[in-house]
């Protein structure tokens, strides 16, 4: 079993590991002090080692030393566990334990390590090995620290001394259960003599009695918490409360003025306001609140009072015009009293009106200010909304009639019946297109149209699920072409110009399984795209097209299928898109845009062509045009078949040819002969062939003059040459008839087109005479 010495000055018993406590043997040898200790079977269990050391070196911890260790430095102490090489330091040889650095017990108050004896030769562990705890010892470096910065409080107003306002709590990071270090007290710097504080607790009552709210509504208190039990030299720290006392019903209503007048104009409709009356309360909210009622007088059936909510005023009406003065009492009280301050009472008070009116003939008077009804938008026509009333407040009491101001009813949506007042629905009404109707009612006497009045009439249009949801917005979906199944490539939302009462809430779905794409739905009004599959191919489906129901939740349930576009794309590792078009595409496959034209002007070219030798093939199955009607013309083909000019070859009919035993000068051409194409620059070289010239015109002239050659047909002379080409002929018709040589230096004078010919024949030619 593993045996440590530790030699510390603190610690005077050391506690054996079966509990027993063991005693140093005490011996005296001249001065000196000889310490002898039994054999003992016992292990250090912690040390301790103050925080927030300031010394230069480091901080002495304790002295390890195994039993098997024989002094002569064969054994090497190693050191392992929390902070073991870092914090805390072991001499290898001595055993002596270190810390390394300054500790705080607030980051943490206790370490565990592990120490063992090796043999330096061996390696072998002399014992096994040993846990202990150092634990830091607290100082006090940490003031008090309230939960809040700044508590808020209320309290009644008129509360007795003792009341309980608030507590604080301030808390110390030091050691508790060491010293008074976070031992606290609490005390009151600010708000004597109102409140006080207890100082154990942090509980802050009413300190003084009668506090009225009428005369200082809000305190500001300053609590201080102190550590070392509030002595000299501990540390502290403050807070600020701040208290509002609230109302209580302690202040009457009392009139300002013991008696009133009030005056109407002669005009005045029934029910019209004639004045007001207010009394003065120091209270506030409900304690305020104020009822006022006639109590007595001469004018108690013909004038009413009501109260203003807003302003706590007495509204004085006038219900029927008898009288020219009237004279009434009326009496304010409190609506809500406290009983426990009715001695401060009475909370009423009484005053006098006297309201002088004049009777003149008077419009209709309605029996509100204005009207508010409600209708469903898919109420059916002929339906009643709601029915206005008016009378005539005059002694005559003429009837009335109503009607509907057209002005404020553009689309004549609504009917009223001109006697009983009753408002119907003439249109279907859509509540997305409006959700009020804001029409007037005019209310007039029969016998006296003139006298009218006016009321506003509020129609709300209340909604019904007649919409189906949509998408909210125009999405741009792209999938790459990388992409992994699984992946989120969009997420969808929708709205819904209905106005259900507890929201919207919409359900997505697919409208058949699709092998590509899924949606998920979040359950919060959106949903998610997910591809299904790995691997999109541009070159296969660049664009795919995912119909989404969606549906919502009120009744009838709408739903409506939306298509959401999905276009494949190029994207990088990331996910990033590159592209999408068809010409990126053909581009990734290495063909530039001029490559692309070329390619396409090939294809135009061929089908050009095919569709040339189509018209060909069919022409030549044509019969002859001299058996229709048609009118026919000569075909002109121009073939610079020979090179140097474009004017060296001209076109004529073969027909000429075809019929050589027909020749009939006298007949003439039924078309018209084209002039030449292009002017002579010089005469035709071939003078020694005449003959063959004078063949051709002549079978020429015969054909043209034939009525049965067809004149489609076309002869291309090559024997002769035209005219305007610069080489003059090159056909062998106009070589020499005698055998010889033949002189090429003309060639160099051609230009650059014939430069290799002449180059192949005047190197010949000079070759030959040498």
């Amino acid at each position: 079993k593993l045996t440590w010495t530790c030699l510390r000055l603190e610690v005077i018993l050391l506690e054996r590991s079966d509990g027993n406590l063991f005693h140093w043997n005490h011996l005296m040898k001249g001065d000196k002090l000889v310490l002898h200790r039994s054999k003992r079977d016992w292990m250090w269990r912690q040390f301790f080692l103050s925080e927030e050391y300031t010394g230069s070196n480091y901080q002495y911890v304790g002295k390890l030393r195994s039993d098997k260790d024989r002094g002569d430095g064969t054994a090497r102490y190693v050191l392992s566990g929390e902070g073991a090489g870092t914090i805390f330091r072991i001499d290898e040889k001595s055993g002596d334990l270190h810390a390394t650095q300054r500790l705080d017990r607030e980051e943490k108050a206790s370490y565990t390590l592990q120490a063992q004896a090796f043999n330096k030769i061996t390696g072998l562990p002399l014992e096994p090995a040993t846990e202990f705890i150092v634990k830091i010892h607290d100082i006090n470096d940490n003031e008090p620290k309230f939960t809040k910065a700044v508590y808020t409080a209320s309290v009644p107003e008129m509360s007795d001394i003792g009341t309980f306002v608030i507590e604080v709590n301030a808390t110390d990071a030091d050691d508790a259960t060491y010293g008074n270090s976070a031992k606290l007290v609490y005390s009151i710097l600010q708000g004597q003599p109102y409140f006080s504080v207890e100082p154990e607790t942090g509980i802050v009552r009413i300190a003084l009695s009668n506090m009225d709210r009428e005369v200082r509504k809000e305190y500001q208190v300053v609590i201080q918490a102190k550590d070392m039990a509030g002595q000299m030299g501990g540390l502290s720290g403050t807070t600020m409360v701040n208290v509002t006392l609230t109302d209580v019903n302690d202040s009457p209503p009392r009139f300002a003025y013991s008696s009133y007048h009030l005056s109407t104009y002669e005009s005045a409709e029934i029910g019209s306001t004639v004045g007001r009356i207010k009394a003065n309360d120091g209270d506030e909210g409900e304690n305020a609140e104020m009822k006022y009622r006639i109590v007595d007088g001469d004018g108690k059936e013909y004038l009413d009072i009501i109260t203003d909510e807003t302003t706590q005023e007495g509204v004085m009406k006038l219900d029927y015009e008898s009288k020219r003065v009237y004279t009434v009492k009326v009496e304010v009280t409190n609506t809500h009293q406290d009983p426990s301050f009715s001695d401060l009472g009475p909370f009423l008070d009484t005053a006098i009106v006297k309201v002088t009116a004049k009777d003149v003939d008077e419009p209709p008077v309605f029996s509100r200010p204005q009207y508010v009804f409600e209708v469903n938008e898919d109420t059916p026509k002929g339906i009643a909304v709601g029915t206005i009333a008016a009378w005539d407040p005059d002694a005559t009491h003429y009837p009335i009639q109503y009607a509907i101001d057209q002005h404020t009813d553009p689309e004549r949506l609504y009917h009223i019946d001109p006697k009983n007042g009753s408002i119907t629905i003439l249109k279907s009404l859509d509540r997305e297109v409006s959700k009020w109707h804001n029409i007037s009612v005019l209310a007039s006497e029969i016998n006296n149209p003139h006298q009218r009045s006016r009321v506003p009439v509020l129609i709300k249009v209340l909604d019904v699920n007649d919409n189906a949801p949509e998408f909210a917005m125009i999405y741009e979906t792209f999938v790459c072409e990388n992409v992994k199944a699984g992946q989120l490539i969009q997420t969808i939302s929708a709205i819904d110009t209905d106005d259900p009462l507890v929201g919207h809430k919409f359900v997505f779905t697919l409208s058949s399984m699709n092998p590509n794409f899924t949606i998920f739905d979040n359950e919060d009004n959106t949903a998610r795209i997910l591809t299904r599959r790995s691997g999109f191919n541009r070159r296969e489906m660049s664009v795919y097209y995912l119909p989404v129901v969606i549906s919502d939740s009120d009744y009838p349930i709408q739903s409506s299928t939306s298509t959401l576009t999905i276009r494949v794309c190029s994207c990088d590792a990331t996910g990033n898109m590159r592209s999408c078009s068809v010409d990126a595409l053909l581009l990734s496959a290495g063909l530039s845009t001029g490559a692309l034209v070329a390619i396409l002007l090939c294809i135009l070219i061929l089908l050009m062509i095919v569709v040339l030798f189509s018209a060909l093939k069919k022409q030549r199955r044509k019969e002859p045009l001299i058996i229709s009607k048609e009118d026919v013309r000569d075909n002109v083909v121009s073939y610079n078949d020979e090179g140097g000019g474009e004017e060296d070859t001209q076109a004529f009919d073969i027909g000429t040819l075809r019929h050589p035993e027909v020749i009939e000068s006298n007949k003439l051409r039924r078309d018209i002969i084209p002039e030449m194409l292009f002017p002579y620059h010089r005469p035709s070289p071939m003078k020694e062939c005449a003959d063959v010239r004078d063949f051709i015109i002549s079978r020429l002239q015969e054909n043209d003059t034939d009525p049965f050659t067809p004149p489609y047909d076309s002869l291309a002379t090559y024997a002769y040459e035209g005219n305007g080409s610069i080489a003059e002929s090159l056909s062998s018709l106009e070589s020499s008839v005698t055998e010889g040589d033949h002189e090429y230096d003309y060639l160099s004078n051609w230009g650059p087109q014939f430069k290799k010919l002449a180059d192949m024949y005047i190197g010949k030619d000079t070759g030959v005479a040498n």
